[in-house]
């Protein structure tokens, strides 16, 4: 007997970041101070070349961020000024862009926010082999100049069709009312007052001149400069683009790295935005902006040790304001990790809400934590469900697949939950696979190797235990389910298996036991939900066996063996409390009256009859037709009927029937309730009052 539950939803165990769904915050997006988010893999990154001088850090001194940023020294045909990083985007409160990069959780999102974000009406995702992909605009035909294939081949392309491959419907910016703010994109040119479209439309057309103008140029800093007055915008992709450009003329300049980052930030592309920051101060590594930049976004993803490494990077002065966050971030994971340990699961669950609250909002490792705890305290559904709000990680970014969470490699330790929550739902070959996925990644971690040992052998009982079942050795299979069950005392499948055993052993109490021990873990298990019922029936506990089976019946309403069973349990609970039962049958089909005779015999049955007038050409009676035929099949104590009027009008005249639909309801042959053109909820009240379930 194979008697595990099909997957409520599979996960593939590919590659982590097709298993998990892309999710991306609403954050602001302030590169300098501000959290950050994640997104999705780039191309291979450009030849990189040691810089020719040192480049000094600095902050720039105004929001427009325009001033030079480029390193003395030259690459190709290209001049570079010499200059410091004061061209690195910079900007206030006021004038921080937010992103919109998807539907990620609330609990998810950053704390700070501007007083008037840029809100975005769409995303869409760019291909890996795209250095910028549009997440608020359409994406574009031609890769952007900078991209560089496996070969090193650099592709130069002069990105004049971001203009020419955009939709027929023009990308209009907002005016700020309503719930847009300034420099919103609305689709369509819709959006903003009566009259001041016209004007929008215009601005967003020179801007689009603009970028065309600053990819053709060959200076990197009029390039960047106007990556810049897009960041500032909110025009992620396209400042994205601009700083591809940059870097094309000027590889070696730490500050288009930099900035390259931010606006990958902004499109919620966090793996990427590390890796810039990364090659930014291995240009520069005295760069102090992108050192904080980095710890911002190390911090976010859960990686304190290396936040707290760029954060107080050697000469370089932390913010006291990130120093206080990242130190509140420690003290609640250090909490997580000691209750963890101990198994206070309760206690785990609010130290990682109150890390994500803090700032740690994309963090892989703790929503798998979370999903952990979760599983622990019994709810299942809960942990997997969390699974699908996991954000998208890279896991080829070397310096977060290497990252340790709980003593393991953070990749090994997502699928070391993912395998507890297979294991829980019954998916016994998915867990094995994602318990030796994690050996493999982390393969001298203690507690993934016992969790592999346990899976194996988890799952060889229960492939024993259903073989003995199938072959009617009922007491062995009992003891192969329970030999599973002292592995794994969570186990649901293995419980309401043991109690199929019970059952066909007679033991029934000892049934509704393992029944009620796998309901505690899946409340809506619906074979367990079976098992206790029937047992129930068994023991004559009929109150019992009714609720399960009222249970039963709402989840599976078309299941004829749950409603028979229904029906025959809530006779026997009418005859236990000593109600009156006339000679009932279960189910059958509406029965059609053919005349008056045949009519006055059918509702002078014992029990409840429901007759339907109708006729043939009414739109009502053919829409609430298909209705009644479920009714029928619903409730089974009741004895339905269909009445054509224009063609039997005698019985029509009889019950003084003038309007269809019209419903009778009749009791041991007497008229209990009409209803003239009920709604179906009406109408299926109305018959649950009279049906025998009505008890």
């Amino acid at each position: 007997m194979s008697d595990s539950d099909k997957p409520i939803s599979e996960l593939g165990l590919g590659s982590l970041s097709n298993r998990f769904r892309d999710s991306l915050s609403c954050d602001a997006n302030k590169p300098d101070s501000q959290e950050l988010d994640l997104g999705s893999p780039i191309s291979t990154l450009r030849t990189r070349h040691h810089p020719s001088a040192t480049v000094t850090a600095t902050s720039s001194s105004s929001s427009s961020s325009g001033s030079s940023g480029s390193v003395s020294g030259r690459t190709g045909l290209n001049p570079v000024s010499k200059s410091s990083n004061s061209g690195d985007i910079s900007g206030g409160e006021n004038n921080r862009p937010t992103a919109a990069a998807g539907n990620f959780p609330r609990s998810f999102k950053s704390g700070s926010s501007s007083s008037q974000p840029l809100i975005y009406s769409g995303q869409s995702h760019r291909s890996p082999s795209s250095s910028s992909s549009a997440v608020n605009s359409p994406s574009l035909n031609a890769l952007p100049a900078g991209n560089i294939y496996p070969s090193g081949r650099v592709l130069k392309s002069s990105m004049a069709s971001v203009s020419a491959s955009r939709s027929s419907r023009p990308d209009v910016l907002g005016t700020g009312t309503g719930n847009y703010g300034h420099g919103s994109i609305m689709r369509g040119g819709g959006g903003g007052k009566s009259g001041s479209g016209d004007g929008i439309a215009n601005s967003r057309m020179s801007d689009s001149e603009s970028v065309k103008r600053a990819v053709g140029s060959v200076d990197p800093e009029e390039v960047k400069r106007a990556g810049n007055e897009q960041y500032k915008r909110g025009h992620f992709a396209e400042a994205l683009s601009l700083y591809d450009r940059a870097i094309e003329l000027s590889p070696v300049n730490a500050t288009y790295w930099s900035n390259r980052a931010a606006a990958l930030t902004g499109l919620g592309r966090l793996g990427e935005a590390v890796r810039e920051c990364e090659e930014a101060v291995r240009l520069d590594p005295t760069y102090g902006r992108a050192h904080h930049r980095l710890a911002t976004l190390f911090l976010r993803l859960g990686q304190v040790e290396n936040s707290r490494k760029h954060l107080f990077y050697a000469g370089l002065q932390p913010d006291p304001s990130e120093v206080q966050k990242l130190q509140i971030v420690e003290k609640h994971i250090s909490k997580c990790v000691d209750m963890r340990r101990i198994g206070e699961w309760k206690s785990v669950l609010r130290e990682v809400d109150a890390a994500i609250a803090t700032g740690v909002d994309f963090s892989v490792q703790l929503v798998m934590c979370k999903a952990e705890a979760l599983l622990k305290l019994h709810q299942v559904d809960d942990a997997e469900s969390s699974l699908l709000r996991i954000p998208k990680w890279e896991s080829h970014t070397i310096s977060m697949s290497q990252a340790r969470f709980f003593g393991m490699l953070s990749e090994a330790y997502c699928y070391f939950v993912r395998a507890q929550i297979d294991m829980a739902f019954g998916r016994f070959e998915n867990a094995v696979t994602a318990a030796e996925k994690a050996s493999q990644i982390d393969q001298r971690n203690v507690e993934v190797a016992v969790l592999l040992n346990n899976v194996r052998m988890v799952a060889r009982a229960r492939v024993r235990g259903n073989d003995l079942f199938k072959s009617e050795r009922f007491t062995e299979a009992c003891s192969a389910y329970g030999e599973g069950l002292r592995l794994d005392p969570s186990n649901s499948v293995l419980y309401c298996n043991r109690a199929a055993c019970w059952f066909k052993l007679g033991q029934w109490e000892r049934s509704i036991e393992d029944s009620n021990q796998a309901l505690q873990i899946l409340p809506n298990y619906k074979k367990a939900l079976l098992r206790r019922a029937a047992s129930n029936s068994k023991l004559e506990r009929w109150a019992e066996a009714v609720k399960d089976y009222e249970v039963l019946q709402r989840e599976l309403p078309d299941d004829n063996e749950i409603a028979e069973a229904l029906f025959h349990a809530h006779l026997a609970l009418k005859k236990f409390r000593g109600e009156e039962v006339h000679n009932l049958k279960f189910g059958g089909e509406v029965e059609a009256i053919s005349d008056l005779e045949q009519f006055r015999a059918a509702i002078s049955l014992p029990g409840v009859s429901v007759v339907h007038f109708e006729t043939a050409s009414n739109l009502q009676c053919k829409q609430i037709s298909p209705f009644v035929d479920t009714l029928c099949s619903r409730y089974p104590s009741i004895n339905f009927l269909r009445v054509d009027i224009q063609e039997n009008p005698t019985v029509a005249t009889s019950e003084n029937v003038r309007i269809v639909p019209t419903f009778k309801i009749y009791k041991n042959g007497s008229r209990a309730k009409e209803i003239v053109c009920p709604s179906r909820d009406m109408l299926e009240h109305s018959i649950k009052h009279y049906s025998i379930y009505n008890s």
